[in-house]
């Protein structure tokens, strides 16, 4: 837990203030919780994520439950109204923006998308229902994602068009 919250607190440059450290850091204790064997201090250790995620939620706007799996240098760029369900999972080097809803595309199929490595989120940017983003991989703000994004791709639009990334050439 600790070398995690190490790595995001550099990710964030230091900055204690960035909401988004604080989500993460709850984020992070939320996770760490079940790997406490003691019944009774796991149970203390729950309640006091469960009142520390509220807290965050409050004030930051951003719902992450600790069910949820991110990877390495996950960044939350700005605050406000930021949804992710407990069924996503993140790669590494992930960025969301503010107003980005990862989520189910309905309730009676509990399956949220998941996300490679590389992505960029932009604000506002919905990603609903079972499927796959690939690697390396620009969401356009404001688009809906209903369907996969192969890797090294722009998905923008409602819903979303998906086009590939164009390489430049050394």
């Amino acid at each position: 837990m600790f070398n995690h919250i190490r790595q995001d607190l550099k990710n964030y440059h230091g900055d204690w203030a960035a909401q988004g450290f604080w989500v993460l850091m709850v984020y992070r204790f939320g996770r760490w919780r079940y790997t406490i064997n003691n019944v009774l201090i796991r149970k203390i250790c729950s309640f006091l994520y469960k009142f520390l995620y509220k807290l965050v939620q409050i004030l930051t706007g951003i719902e992450m439950p600790c069910e949820a799996e991110v990877g390495e240098n996950f960044l939350i760029e700005h605050f406000g109204g930021i949804v992710i369900s407990g069924y996503a999972k993140f790669g590494d080097n992930c960025r969301i923006r503010n107003g980005v809803v990862v989520g189910l595309k309905n309730v009676n199929e509990p399956c949220a998308p998941q996300i490679g490595n590389n992505v960029d989120i932009g604000a506002g940017a919905k990603l609903l229902g079972n499927i796959k983003i690939g690697n390396n991989v620009s969401i356009g703000a404001n688009s809906v994602v209903l369907t996969d994004v192969p890797d090294n791709s722009i998905a923008v639009g409602v819903p979303a068009v998906i086009k590939t990334k164009k390489v430049a050439l050394t």
